[in-house]
């Protein structure tokens, strides 16, 4: 509770847009105007693109990788991954076109489940040893499940419950929150800084960030590269938990899913964050998996 008062008093000095004791719905109206009024022309379906919906030249790079797109590969191995742990066992309509409707809460466990949760989850439950949470075989079977997806717009339900809402404020508290070293928030690079340069590249709105996930990131791929001396099918690929460590290590802070505890169970710190951050962009349709910086 102390956290919370400490961000919502945060938001009030510096005139945030969002307000602790905010309902999601105005959350949600508050966070799409921050960034209507920061990139004007910029229509709400284009922020499902990152930084290219806001760069011409980053926009025209982009659009020339997609022609031939690196994930391709992975997306059928994926596919491949989905039948043999028989995937489409667990989940409605056989695992296919569901992905906009995570992460949900769940009012008989009262957790939120993720996507990558439920894949692992079933997994186990058919007899299969757990995979690694952040890349590899789990980030390209979700890849696939995403690509069944596309064009199906975002929707994450908070529902009126108290236990859903202190887990959505418990990631909303997390994305304000300022952390680490280097004293940065979420918000700090992806609200505030977004559209400005740090280290050479171009930081991206959060409105949208959960459309494309899991993505094929090139400097994954490099790193998988230097690393194996080749990129394979899931070289490049990444959960959004993945991504949510990599930010942490960024600002110096404590990454929250590293070590052997963390490798093949997700944090509930990073649920939190991962049920909020997906809900601001409720209403854009998802364009998974794609490829980003």
């Amino acid at each position: 509770m102390k956290r919370l008062l400490i961000a919502a008093t945060a938001f009030s000095i510096l005139g945030m847009p969002l307000l602790a004791n905010a309902s999601p719905k105005q959350d949600l109206e508050q966070f799409r105007a921050y960034f209507f009024k920061k990139f004007p022309g910029v229509k709400l379906q284009e922020f499902s693109n990152g930084i290219y919906a806001i760069d011409p030249v980053r926009r025209d790079e982009w659009q020339n990788i997609e022609e031939f797109p690196p994930y391709e590969d992975g997306i059928e191995k994926g596919k491949a991954l989905f039948k043999k742990f028989g995937l489409s066992k667990c989940f409605k309509n056989g695992g296919k076109g569901i992905k906009q409707n995570y992460p949900y809460f769940d009012s008989k466990s009262g957790k939120v489940h993720t996507l990558i949760a439920d894949i692992q989850a079933c997994i186990v439950k058919n007899g299969h040893k757990p995979l690694g949470l952040k890349k590899g075989k789990i980030a390209g079977i979700a890849a696939y499940m995403a690509y069944t997806s596309r064009g199906k717009v975002q929707n994450v339900v908070i529902p009126n419950d108290k236990r859903a809402l202190k887990i959505y404020n418990r990631g909303k508290t997390h994305f304000y929150a300022k952390r680490g070293q280097l004293n940065f928030s979420c918000a700090d690079c992806h609200m505030y800084s977004s559209g400005q340069m740090a280290r050479g590249n171009l930081l991206s709105p959060g409105l949208g960030h959960t459309s494309h996930f899991p993505v094929w990131r090139r400097k994954w791929a490099k790193k998988t590269f230097k690393k194996k001396g080749k990129v394979g099918a899931f070289g490049g690929f990444g959960t959004i938990e993945r991504r949510y460590g990599g930010c942490n290590k960024q600002v110096r802070a404590k990454v929250l899913n590293k070590g052997k505890k963390w490798k093949k169970k997700q944090h509930p710190e990073y649920v939190a964050l991962e049920y909020f951050h997906t809900s601001m962009s409720n209403g854009i349709k998802l364009n998974g998996p794609a490829v980003r910086q």
